[in-house]
């Protein structure tokens, strides 16, 4: 099993940045990709973003495409979201999640979900 904790939501304006994180713990060693999510309110839970574990390769919502950057550092076992230029349609719970593809979208090949960060951007 792999456990996940986000951290580095926040409540910023419209035009601002923030930095996601999200760490890894447990088994580790057999995950194949992370990705993150994010689900507002009334609405249904979508892709924003995924990497290899290993590869480093990443695929993005075309909504965030230009404005959103999935890192990862091995090492320390944690996913980055570098989110830039945010938008009030931004704002959403986002989770991380581990899954065997990265470029599945298919959100229920993907497991391990964390609690989720809220991310409220002001307009």
């Amino acid at each position: 099993q792999v456990q996940l904790v986000e951290s580095g939501g926040g409540l910023v304006q419209a035009g601002s940045s923030l930095r996601l994180s999200c760490t890894a713990s447990g088994r580790t060693g057999t995950i194949h990709a992370m990705g993150w999510f994010r689900q507002a309110p009334g609405e249904e839970r979508e892709f924003v973003a995924a990497i290899t574990w290993s590869g480093g390769s990443t695929y993005y919502a075309d909504s965030v495409k230009g404005r959103f950057t999935i890192s990862r550092d091995n090492a320390k076992n944690t996913v980055y979201l570098q989110m830039n230029n945010l938008k009030p349609e931004d704002t959403a719970v986002y989770c991380c999640a581990v899954g065997p593809d990265y470029r599945s979208g298919n959100l229920r090949s993907w497991g391990s979900w964390g609690q989720g960060t809220q991310v409220t951007v002001s307009s």
